[in-house]
């Protein structure tokens, strides 16, 4: 039985946003993706479109809705089919990094504030499997929770006009990856040769709501080397398949 109520209200002309409590929760992302999943899977009489965030499904009709009443009726009634939350086959996928001070522009400041050694701010954020909750800002941005307590930190003041694609960086309680050159004010730690958006590929971005990611650091030379086969298309990004 899911632990959390949720709420139904009309967003615009053509859609429904239904809201979780408003808190970053893995445990709300499995409700969440749970019925998203029964939304996709159900048969509406018309086209729809579902996005999912961290705590809400925002889901837009093809044409506008006359009656809300009926359709937030019929949202409630699948939702209240099974409440279970059923385990789900997802993804952990490890994420090159080089941490060297080329890269990691903003790694002194945040070792001088927080009082800590960078070879410790690298192993605290090595050290994590971080739950995607979901995709946005940038196609292939990564919304990822669970970053070490000792190393939150504030977002820049003013942002820098160009962030490069591959940039790691940590903004406030989070941390993420640039996934294209972007303004961006998150603090960056270090960068990775990864692609995580390509428009050639069938599935642009490889990752998904509620995979996870483990960063693994590299040196400056595997950096270049596995930079080289990104571009020549002979990398494979290590995985492995979790159950949650």
């Amino acid at each position: 039985m899911s632990l959390f109520e949720v709420t139904y209200k009309p967003f615009g002309e053509r859609s429904i946003l239904i809201e979780w409590p408003q808190i970053i929760s893995e445990n709300v992302l499995k409700s969440v993706l749970s019925y998203k999943r029964k939304l996709e899977n159900f048969k509406f009489k018309e086209k729809v479109y579902i996005k999912s965030a961290y705590n809400s499904i925002l889901i837009t009709y093809d044409a506008y809705i006359d009656n809300f009443y009926d359709k937030i009726q019929e949202l409630k009634q699948l939702y209240l089919v099974d409440r279970k939350v059923i385990k789900s086959t997802f993804k952990l996928w490890k994420i090159p990094v080089c941490y060297d001070l080329e890269f990691g522009i903003d790694l002194e400041e945040i070792s001088n504030i927080n009082n800590i050694e960078i070879p410790e701010i690298i192993r605290l954020h090595t050290n994590i499997k971080y739950r995607i909750f979901f995709l946005g800002f940038l196609p292939g941005f990564l919304y990822l929770g669970g970053l070490d307590k000792q190393l939150h930190f504030s977002r820049k003041t003013t942002p820098r006009l160009n962030v490069e694609s591959g940039s790691v960086a940590i903004g406030g309680l989070q941390t993420g990856i640039y996934p294209a050159n972007s303004p961006g004010g998150w603090n960056i730690i270090g960068k990775t040769p990864i692609n995580f958006f390509d428009l050639i590929q069938q599935e642009p971005c490889f990752a998904t709501a509620g995979d996870k990611i483990q960063f693994v650091s590299v040196s400056r030379d595997d950096y270049n080397v596995i930079f080289k086969k990104v571009d020549d298309s002979t990398y494979f990004l290590e995985s492995e398949v979790i159950y949650d």
